[in-house]
C-alpha cells in the first residue's frame, strides 16, 4: 500500500483535495497500485514554525512583500 506524505505551510481544503487527487493519480500510474490503497497524508505547519536559510517562512514572506 503506497504512502505518501507532504510537509508544508497550512493549505486550503481546495488545495489539500487537489493534492490528495493528483498525488494518487500519479502513483496509480506509475506503480499500477489500484487507487483504494494509495494513502496520502498531509501535516501542515505554522509558517512561523519553518525556516529556510535562517529565517521564518513568515519573515520570508514578509520581506517579498517590501
Amino acid at each position: 500500500m503506497p504512502t505518501i506524505q507532504y510537509s508544508g505551510a497550512s493549505l486550503t481544503i481546495e488545495q489539500k483535495q487537489e493534492l490528495i487527487e493528483e498525488f494518487t493519480k500519479v502513483v496509480h500510474r506509475v506503480t499500477h497500485a489500484p487507487d483504494p490503497f494509495i494513502s496520502v497524508i498531509i501535516q501542515e505547519f505554522a509558517e512561523e514554525n519553518m525556516g529556510v536559510g535562517g529565517k521564518t517562512i513568515s519573515q520570508i514572506k514578509a520581506e517579498l512583500k517590501k
